[in-house]
């Protein structure tokens, strides 16, 4: 009897120790199955790419300091200055002791490390690939494309589209793509679609296309803009609204075909 209540003993015991590391794993485990976070502060310019940030932070639930100088976008810079000299941007971000920039590769960290599956597709999954592409293509291919056109139209007003990619088809792919689905990341709302907020909006806010052109992504907004924490996060890194921003344009290239274009021959 004794021998049999020690060797249930010595079980329990082994039992217990392979048990521990599953215990101490769950203990170091953040929200729902995420990573701790370190302490996160924000830097901000109100209306810009950080708020990118605020938001996804908010749509986590996740811990956050957000530093700006409200309605002072040249005294929120200075903060930044501080932080990155050389290349000052918004956002600047710190995460634990390091100091980071690029909002595309801080929401995937954060999404990787402490969202526990949450804002992104399963990597086995159909909707993955769409959800990376267009977590890049928003400022890969789209923004640089369309502060390109902004930047040459200002000099001189267009008369006709570019002969390649301009502002048009950069958003005609959009369009086409979110005509057909609910979200850019897919069948459920994820970081690809915090991405590409910033420069939709920007494509029509600043007239280089026309917005009754593209009423799927008009549709995507109204949905985008229905959410609880993009209204919480307009709430605290929008507070007065859009300030400081670019003047639109008079006019943009015209829709349509592009004429001489080789590639519609």
């Amino acid at each position: 009897m004794k021998h049999t209540t020690s060797r249930r003993a010595s079980l329990a015991a082994l039992a217990g120790l392979a048990a521990a590391p599953l215990a101490h794993a769950a203990a170091k485990t953040g929200p729902k199955g995420g990573a701790p976070m370190p302490r996160v502060t924000i830097y901000h310019l109100e209306g810009r790419r950080s708020e990118r940030l605020v938001w996804l932070m908010e749509e986590l639930a996740l811990p956050y300091e957000l530093k700006f100088k409200r309605g002072d976008l040249a005294g929120s810079m200075a903060m930044i200055r501080q932080f990155s000299p050389v290349v000052p941007m918004a956002p600047t971000v710190t995460y634990g002791d390091q100091i980071l920039v690029e909002s595309g590769s801080i929401i995937e960290l954060i999404l990787n490390r402490h969202a526990g599956g949450r804002l992104q597709p399963a990597l086995d999954s159909a909707d993955y690939p769409d959800h990376l592409m267009w977590m890049h293509f928003a400022e890969g291919s789209l923004a640089a494309r369309l502060f390109s056109d902004y930047r040459a139209w200002t000099a001189q007003p267009p008369k006709q589209r570019s002969r390649l990619v301009d502002s048009e088809a950069v958003v005609q792919f959009a369009e086409n793509f979110i005509a057909k689905r609910p979200w850019f990341g897919g069948a459920a709302f994820s970081g690809a679609d915090i991405m590409m907020m910033f420069p939709l909006n920007a494509a029509t806010g600043l007239n280089l296309v026309d917005v009754a052109q593209f009423p799927a992504i008009a549709a995507w907004k109204a949905k985008i803009e229905a959410r609880p924490a993009y209204q919480r996060m307009l709430a605290k890194a929008r507070p007065d609204g859009m300030i400081g921003s670019l003047p639109r344009l008079p006019q943009h290239a015209p829709s349509g075909p592009r004429e001489g274009n080789p590639l519609q021959r």
